[in-house]
C-alpha cells in the first residue's frame, strides 16, 4: 500500500498474495478493499489479490517451535478453510470490489465452484479469477477452465542452469498438498458416492458454517513494552522466547532502542591492589551468610534475577549495540540465553541437596572473567552459576564492554541478592588485574576467552582453579548428498553472524568431492555473503556490524595474507575504522596457517576433500574441539559422522552457532576446554563451583556388575567401595549410558550425551589407600576409559606403575595429552608441570557417588539434528 501509493506508481497495476491460514489476512482484506476504491477513485491504478489458503504452513510450525512462539495460522484445517470462505463471501460484492480483483487460488473443487456460485450470484464474475498450480491436477484444471471461461495457471520460473530449483519448488508444493487433510489427497478416490466425497463435503460445510464466527486477529502477542510477570516457581524450565519482528507493538519496541544515546558507564575503575583486597573481602563476608541459605531459597531468588534480567531487555541490547557492536538480531537472543541461565541454573541448585551420600560445600569465592562478543548472556551465565552453588562473586568485565556487564550487574541487584554478594570490579589488565586472578581469596576463576590467555593464568598460578570455555577452529563439512541450498545458507550465516567473532563460528568449510567444484555452490555463498549489509550496530539495515574489537594480529593477517595455494574466492575490503567485509578464502590447504589457526572475524577458509572420511580428518586435525557440523542428506554418512567428530557441540543440517540453554549446553573438547569441562547449560555445570564430601548412607539398587568390574574390587572387603562401584552401575544405567533429549521438540533433535575420555591416567601419591585407587580405576573402566594407573604404591587387582612423584613429574610430557586423575590435592609444581605438558590435571577428594566420580572420565557431547524437510518431519 505504501509503495503503490507513491507518486511514480499511482497507475501501476500490481498484486498480493494473502494467505488465509493467517487470521489477520481478513482484516488486512478489509483494509486493501477500501484503500484500492480510493486509490481508483483518485484515477489511479487496481490491485489484484491472490486468495490462496497457505504455502508453507510446515515451515510456519518449525519456526514457531524452534522460537518457543505461538504458531501464527491457525491451528486447525477447518478454521483455515472457514476463514478462506469469509475472505470471499465478504470481498464478493461489487462496492468492495471497485479497484480490486480477486485471484481464487485453490485445488479444491468444493470451494472453486462455490466461488463461481457466489461470484455469479452477487454480479462480480468479471473481477474474480481462477487460478491453480501448473501440473497438481490437470484434468481437474481443465474442467475448472472450461467451467470458469478461463483459468490461470502458475508455475515457478528460473534459468535453465537453476532448473532444478523449480523442481525444489514444486516437489514442496506436492508435500503439501499430499497432506491427508489437503482436497488433493482425495482427489484419485473423489467418487460422487464414495466415503471421500461425502468426508469432503462435510469438511466444506463445517468450515462454510464456521466462516462468520472463526478468528481474526493475530494469534501472536508478544508485547515487549508490557509489563513483565513474575516467574512461577512451580513452572518447569521452559526457554525464553525471542523477540517477535513480526509484531508492530515490537517493532516500535526496537526502533525506541535503536534511537537511544549510548549511557555512561557508572562505576569507576579500581586501580590499585587495596581495591581488589576490598572487593574480595566484601564478597567473601557475604558468601559466608550466602552458603547457607537453603537451596531453594537461593533457587527463588535467581528466578527473581530472571525477572529482573527480562525486565531489562531493551537496556541490555541498547549497551550491546553502543559498547558490542552487536545488532538487535544478535543482541536480542543473547538476553534471552542470560534469562534462561538464570530460571536453568535455579533449578540446578536443588540438585545439589540430591546427591544421595554426599554434601556440598561452595567454594567461597568466584571470579568471573567474561569475554567482549558475549558481553551480556556469558558473563550472566558464571555468576548465576556461581551464585546457584552459594558462591560469592567477583565480577571483572571485559574492558570494552563495561556498561553492558554493569546493566547485568544492576540487574541483579534489583532481584535483592544481599549486599556485597556480586562486587563489580572494574580494573585495567596489568598487575590489578593479576591480582585479582592469582588473589589467595579467590577460589576459582570462570573464563571465557582465548586459549592463550587461559595459558596466561595458568602461568600465573598453576595450580589456579579454572573453568575456562577458549577457542574454537570450527569447520562445516558439505557432502554432495547435502541440499545445497540450505547448506550454503548456513554456512554463511555461520561464518558471518556478528562478523565472525563467535567462539562457535564457521571458520573453514570442508567441501567434499564435486561440491568443492560446483559453480553455482560458490556462486551462492559468494552472493550470500556479498548481499549481508556491512553496517554500524545502530542501524535496522545492517547485517555485519564492524568488529567489536581491536583487530588482532592473527585477524589482520587472515584479511591480508594468502598461503601458498590460496586464492579470494570473495576478497574482503577494508572500508575503514574496524569495518571490513566478508571474506572467503579458496584453496586452504590441510596443516596450513588458516586451517589450524583461529582468527576470530569475519574470514571463511574452503578446504576440499575427497571423501567423508578425509573431511572427518581434515575437522578433527585442529587444536580445538567446540563445534562442528555436517550437511548431509545421507543417514549413513550422518551416523558415521556422529560416532567420530571431536567436539563438544555438533550439528547435523543446521547452522552451527547460536547454543541455547539445556537445548544446546555449550562447551568444547580438547583446547577448547580448560579445566573440569562441564558444558554452560548443561546439568552438571553448577555442581563444579564447590566441593562434594562423603555423607550419609547410600542406598541405590544394586545392579550387576559387568565382570571387569567385579573382578577388579573382589580381594577387598569394603563396603565404601562395594557401595561406590554400585553407584556406578546406577548413574551408569540412568544418566551416563543413555541418551538425553529433555527439549522434546518435534522438528529438531537435541541429544546430550557422554563419551569416554582419551588418555585417562589415574595418579595415587604417597599416603593414598589402595581402595581409594581402586575405587577411581572402577568408575574409569564402568565410563569406557582405557585408563591407567600411576601410584607411589603398589595396587593390588592391578597393573599399576609404581613411581614416585619426581618420577611421575617427570613423566607427563610424555602423556601425549589427555588427563590425569590426581587423588587427594596436586601441589603446585604437578599442576605446572601438566600445565607446559598440555594435559589436563584434575584433583580432589575421591567421590564415592559414580554420579560425581565418572564425571571426570567422561566428555559431554551436545548433537544438534534438524528432523525436518522443509517442515516435513523425518522419522
Amino acid at each position: 500500500m505504501r509503495l503503490l501509493s507513491e507518486s511514480e506508481f499511482q497507475h501501476l497495476t500490481a498484486g498480493i498474495v494473502l494467505q488465509a491460514y493467517l487470521p489477520d489476512s481478513f482484516p488486512a482484506l478489509q483494509r486493501l478493499s477500501q484503500w484500492a476504491a480510493e486509490r481508483k477513485a483518485a484515477g489511479g491504478g487496481e490491485i489484484k489479490v491472490r486468495l490462496v489458503k497457505g504455502a508453507n504452513l510446515a515451515m510456519e510450525r518449525v519456526d514457531a517451535e524452534i522460537h518457543g512462539w505461538e504458531q501464527a495460522p491457525y491451528p486447525s484445517k477447518n478454521e483455515t478453510d472457514a476463514n478462506y470462505k469469509r475472505c470471499l463471501d465478504w470481498a464478493f460484492v461489487p462496492e468492495r470490489m471497485q479497484g480490486m480483483t480477486i485471484g481464487v487460488a485453490s485445488h479444491n473443487l468444493f470451494d472453486v465452484a462455490w466461488a463461481m456460485l457466489l461470484a455469479d450470484r452477487r454480479g462480480v464474475s468479471d473481477r474474480v479469477d481462477f487460478e491453480m498450480l501448473q501440473g497438481m491436477a490437470p484434468a481437474e484444471a481443465a474442467v475448472v477452465r472450461d467451467a470458469a471461461g478461463g483459468l490461470r495457471l502458475y508455475t515457478p520460473v528460473v534459468a535453465r542452469s537453476d532448473f532444478d530449483t523449480a523442481i525444489s519448488y514444486l516437489f514442496r508444493r506436492l508435500e503439501e498438498n499430499s497432506d491427508p487433510e489437503n482436497f488433493i489427497s482425495s482427489l484419485f478416490d473423489l467418487d460422487p458416492d464414495g466415503p471421500a466425497f461425502a468426508e469432503e463435503e462435510q469438511r466444506f460445510r463445517r468450515a462454510l458454517a464456521a466462516r462468520h464466527t472463526v478468528s481474526s486477529g493475530p494469534r501472536r502477542s508478544q508485547d515487549r513494552t508490557a509489563p513483565v510477570p513474575p516467574s512461577d516457581p512451580d513452572d518447569p524450565f521452559s526457554n525464553a522466547p525471542d523477540t517477535d519482528p513480526a509484531l508492530e507493538a515490537n517493532r516500535r519496541w526496537a526502533a525506541e532502542i535503536y534511537a537511544r544515546t549510548p549511557e555512561p558507564v557508572r562505576t569507576p575503575m579500581t586501580t590499585d591492589i587495596a581495591g581488589v583486597d576490598e572487593a574480595v573481602s566484601r564478597a567473601r563476608a557475604a558468601a559466608e551468610g550466602w552458603r547457607r541459605v537453603p537451596a531453594a531459597e537461593r533457587r527463588r531468588v535467581l528466578l527473581a534475577a530472571a525477572d529482573s534480567l527480562e525486565r531489562r531487555r531493551a537496556d541490555l541490547i541498547a549497551a550491546m549495540i553502543h559498547e558490542g557492536s552487536k545488532t538487535i538480531a544478535q543482541a536480542d537472543p543473547e538476553v534471552s540465553e542470560a534469562v534462561d541461565f538464570a530460571r536453568y541454573y535455579a533449578d540446578r541448585a536443588l540438585d545439589l541437596e540430591g546427591v544421595e551420600g554426599q554434601r556440598f560445600e561452595p567454594f567461597g569465592v568466584v571470579a568471573v572473567v567474561p569475554p567482549w562478543n558475549f558481553p551480556v548472556a556469558i558473563p550472566a551465565g558464571g555468576v548465576l552459576a556461581a551464585l546457584a552453588a552459594g558462591n560469592g562473586v567477583v565480577f571483572k568485565p571485559a574492558p570494552e564492554v563495561p556498561r553492558c556487564a554493569e546493566v547485568v550487574w544492576e540487574a541483579l541487584g534489583e532481584a535483592g541478592l544481599p549486599e556485597g554478594l556480586v562486587q563489580y570490579l572494574r580494573v585495567p589488565d596489568n598487575e590489578v588485574g593479576r591480582h585479582l586472578i592469582t588473589h589467595p581469596g579467590v577460589d576459582a576463576v570462570v573464563l571465557t576467552g582465548s586459549y592463550d590467555t587461559a595459558a596466561l593464568f595458568k602461568g600465573w598460578k598453576p595450580d589456579l582453579r579454572l573453568f575456562a570455555e577458549t577457542s574454537g577452529k570450527n569447520a562445516l563439512i558439505v557432502t554432495p548428498n547435502a541440499d545445497l541450498d540450505l547448506a550454503a545458507a548456513d554456512l554463511v550465516a555461520s561464518a558471518f553472524g556478528h562478523a565472525g567473532q563467535k567462539c562457535s563460528a564457521a571458520s573453514l568449510a570442508i567441501l567434499v568431492g564435486s561440491v568443492y567444484d560446483s559453480p553455482r555452490f560458490r556462486r551462492q555463498i559468494v552472493d550470500a555473503a556479498n548481499s549481508l549489509v556491512v553496517g554500524p550496530a545502530d542501524r535496522p539495515q545492517t547485517d555485519m556490524t564492524p568488529l567489536a574489537a581491536e583487530m588482532s594480529a592473527r585477524l589482520e593477517r587472515a584479511f591480508t595474507v594468502l598461503d601458498p595455494g590460496e586464492s579470494w574466492l570473495l576478497e574482503p575490503r577494508h572500508l575503514g575504522g574496524r569495518t571490513w567485509t566478508p571474506g572467503i578464502k579458496d584453496g586452504v590447504a590441510p596443516g596450513s596457517w588458516f586451517h589450524q589457526t583461529e582468527c576470530f572475524g569475519p574470514v571463511l577458509g574452503l578446504m576440499r576433500a575427497t571423501d567423508l572420511d578425509h573431511a572427518i580428518e581434515l575437522q578433527n586435525g585442529v587444536p580445538y574441539g567446540l563445534t562442528a557440523g555436517i550437511h548431509s542428506l545421507d543417514v549413513d554418512e550422518l551416523d558415521d559422522w556422529t560416532e567420530r567428530v571431536e567436539a563438544g557441540n555438533a550439528y547435523l543440517n543446521r547452522h552451527i552457532t547460536g547454543a541455547i540453554v539445556r537445548r544446546q549446553p555449550f562447551g568444547g573438547w580438547k583446547r577448547s576446554s580448560v579445566g573440569p569441562g562441564a558444558k554452560a547449560g548443561g546439568p552438571n555445570y553448577v555442581a563444579q563451583f564447590g566441593t562434594w564430601y562423603d555423607e550419609g548412607e547410600v542406598t541405590v539398587g544394586r545392579a550387576p556388575l559387568t565382570p571387569q568390574i567385579r573382578d577388579l574390587i573382589a580381594p577387598f572387603e569394603s563396603e565404601w567401595l562395594h557401595d561406590a562401584v554400585a553407584t556406578d552401575e546406577f548413574w551408569w544405567q540412568a544418566e551416563f549410558g543413555v541418551e538425553h533429549d529433555p527439549t522434546g521438540l518435534t522438528v529438531e533433535s537435541n541429544v546430550f550425551r557422554y563419551r569416554p575420555r582419551p588418555g585417562m591416567v589415574i595418579r595415587a601419591p604417597e599416603g593414598v589407600d589402595p581402595i581409594a585407587t581402586i575405587r577411581v580405576l572402577a568408575a574409569a573402566r564402568r565410563a569406557g576409559t582405557s585408563a591407567r594407573v600411576s601410584s607411589a604404591v603398589p595396587v593390588p587387582g592391578t597393573d599399576a606403575v609404581v613411581e614416585s612423584d619426581a618420577a611421575f613429574r617427570a613423566s607427563i610430557p610424555s602423556l601425549g595429552g589427555g588427563r590425569i586423575r590426581h587423588i587427594g590435592q596436586a601441589p603446585p609444581d604437578l599442576h605446572a608441570a601438566a600445565w607446559s605438558a598440555q594435559v589436563d590435571l584434575i584433583d580432589g577428594p575421591v567421590q564415592r557417588s559414580g554420579r560425581l566420580e565418572m564425571l571426570v572420565h567422561l566428555r559431554e557431547q551436545a548433537v544438534s539434528r534438524t528432523r525436518h524437510r522443509f517442515g516435513n518431519v523425518l522419522l
